[in-house]
């Protein structure tokens, strides 16, 4: 990266973080040069890319600023950010969502359809070349004997790598706690098992991500929907409420980076949450498998930090962030761990070994934390270039997040637009979105969008935002103005 990209990137991402908002003034050429080391040609060329992109305006004799609406043309118009809560209706309630999700997400897995609907990021920015000679590497020198002694719990090698990157993050895991499952949603799914029974509550997120609710739905359980903040997550005065009055056996949901909104808890909130569901002993079930795709200089902390009963379950994989065809993930599952595997070792028994043993080896080499970083960076680029666009060809009443990390985006439609007219519609046009109501127990948030920002921004991305924002727009028009 150019150092004028590098500049630009960052000075993008304090404005979709907040750090600078609308009308904020632009430290001055001569104050960038000092504070960056860099010479004015290069401020220069990040603000001239900045300005194109929308983000930013020049005034004479005044510098530059973050743009504001009305200020410069439809391209400097950044969507606002949703700021309410979500309003579900808070009674236990069986779920009946699946064939709403399936009909859904069957459209969004061809590879000619336009991926913004997909659950996925791209798998080009993955490092496939090297976990491939990993992989090879591995089953070369693979134990026999494994397959035996790694049966259920998983590859000791990867459970210890596992171990010591919690440590790292300022968390005693103790490696026995931790299993190795087929992906993060098998180890949510296992986790929910050992700890209700069918017919009992679990508190979830309102919106939620829709393999929740199918879990809900298959185990026969009855979720709790408790209004959720778009940036700050789910409402604990909301949640305490539920806990009192539905006595819930679990309560699921993701504290970084949430799918779909994006929204992350203050480590604060993370802490009252842990000490909220401790009073009530409700174990929580942390779908964390965003968690290192943060854009800030630091990993946000899961709520599993601040637990110190063994309550939470704390669920991640590398499906995400690393590996996404080899399926391993994991759970650190504190006093439930032998619940957990005991549930493993009646349902898939064990985890593949080759993929295991060549991650354990890709941990133990390096390198792990460089590609994260390289991630981190393009995915926040691609967030940056996605908003602006959105703001361009998207009508007024639009409502865009920012998130943090992740990639993706929750967009509130003017409210006459319909999302699931949206999806038929876009996908007629070679186009996926992931309308709101696959999110919700009663296929709320029905003018709603999720969109994945996660793969590549290029002519093709952009032409296909375009030719959505059209669709929205003429949905949005008044009848005889479309």
């Amino acid at each position: 990266m150019k150092l004028y990209e590098a500049l630009a990137r960052d000075i993008s991402e304090s404005i979709l973080q907040g750090v600078l908002g609308p009308g904020d003034r632009l430290p001055s050429v001569r104050q960038t040069c000092a504070n960056r080391s860099v010479s004015p040609s290069t401020v220069f060329q990040a603000y001239y890319m900045l300005e194109a992109q929308g983000l930013i305006q020049s005034r004479e004799r005044s510098g530059y600023f973050v743009a504001v609406a009305g200020g410069g043309g439809a391209g400097s118009l950044l969507p606002p950010e949703p700021d309410t809560a979500s309003r579900p209706d808070e009674a236990a309630a069986p779920l009946a969502v699946s064939e709403r999700v399936f009909e859904v997400l069957e459209s969004t897995m061809k590879r000619d359809v336009v991926p913004f609907g997909s659950a996925f990021p791209s798998p080009l920015l993955f490092p496939l070349a090297r976990l491939a000679r990993m992989m090879r590497s591995s089953v070369q020198e693979l134990d026999p004997w494994a397959s035996v002694d790694d049966l259920t719990p998983g590859n000791a090698r990867l459970r210890r790598q596992l171990a010591l990157r919690y440590l790292i993050d300022g968390l005693h895991v103790p490696v026995e706690d931790i299993i190795v499952t087929n992906g993060a949603l098998e180890a949510l799914n296992l986790c929910l098992s050992a700890v209700t029974r069918p017919g009992d509550a679990v508190l979830i997120e309102a919106p939620s991500f829709y393999a929740s609710l199918q879990a809900i739905e298959r185990q026969g359980l009855q979720a709790i929907a408790v209004p959720t903040h778009p940036r700050e997550g789910m409402d604990l005065a909301a949640a305490e409420r539920a806990l009192e009055r539905h006595r819930p056996k679990a309560c699921w949901l993701m504290t970084n980076f949430q799918n779909p909104l994006g929204s992350t808890m203050s480590d604060q909130k993370k802490q009252q949450l842990v000490q909220l569901l401790t009073r009530y002993q409700v174990p929580l079930i942390e779908d964390d498998v965003y968690g290192e795709l943060y854009f800030g200089g630091k990993r946000p902390s899961p709520a599993k930090a601040f637990d110190t009963e063994g309550l939470v379950m704390h669920c991640s994989s590398f499906s995400k962030c690393l590996a996404p065809g080899y399926r391993v993930g994991w759970v650190a599952a504190g006093r439930y761990a032998r619940q957990v595997a005991r549930h493993k070792l009646t349902s898939t028994l064990t985890t593949c070994a080759p993929a295991q043993a060549a991650l354990a080896l890709y941990l133990e080499q390096g390198g792990y934390d460089r590609h994260l970083r390289l991630l981190r960076h393009k995915l926040a680029d691609q967030q940056a270039g996605f908003i602006e666009a959105l703001g361009r060809h998207f009508p007024a009443g639009t409502r865009v997040t920012r998130p943090k990390g992740g990639y993706f985006l929750w967009v509130e439609l003017p409210e006459q637009v319909e999302a699931l007219t949206v999806h038929r519609v876009a996908l007629a046009h070679g186009i996926s979105v992931a309308p709101g109501p696959i999110f919700a127990p009663q296929a709320d948030f029905g003018n709603c969008l999720r969109l994945n920002y996660g793969h590549e921004w290029d002519a093709r991305a952009e032409a296909a935002l375009a030719t959505l924002g059209q669709i929205v727009r003429s949905l949005a028009a008044p009848p005889g103005h479309a």
